[in-house]
């Protein structure tokens, strides 16, 4: 059975990145332009905001929960943005906390989750790049 959140961690140290950098990083491997939501291209993070990681993570996925769909219903991501301080973004919502786990949310339009927060990790908010759009 998949558990709700899972990580194998294949992070690289933020400052030393493997050679496949993530869609939108610079040179520095910060995002170059701005990081919108999916649906209503509100504004989640400004440029140079976010540093690209690979991070193995099983997240649920985002649509309207049915009758049908169960708990473990998701997908398994590697590529994300994070940033060290939840004050960064320009507009996220927080679920509850759930077995540990804080799933983000586009605060204007509710669509998620579009990333996480490991409560264990007090600086690590995680957005995953298939779930967002650059501007």
């Amino acid at each position: 059975m998949v558990t709700p959140f899972t990580s194998r961690q294949t992070k690289t140290n933020v400052g030393r990145m493997s050679q496949d950098s993530g869609a939108g990083a610079g040179d520095n491997q910060c995002n170059k332009t701005k990081i919108l939501c999916e649906r209503c291209s509100s504004v989640i993070l400004l440029p140079n905001k976010a540093t690209y990681v690979k991070k193995e993570i099983f997240l649920p996925h985002m649509k309207k929960k049915s009758e049908s769909q169960a708990p473990e219903d998701g997908e398994t991501l590697e590529d994300f943005w994070v940033v060290d301080d939840m004050f960064t973004f320009e507009n996220v919502g927080f679920s509850n906390t759930v077995n540990g786990i804080k799933y983000l949310i586009c605060a204007d339009c509710e669509i998620g989750p579009v990333g996480f927060h490991d409560t264990s990790d007090l600086k690590a908010f995680y957005i995953a790049q298939s779930r967002v759009k650059l501007d």
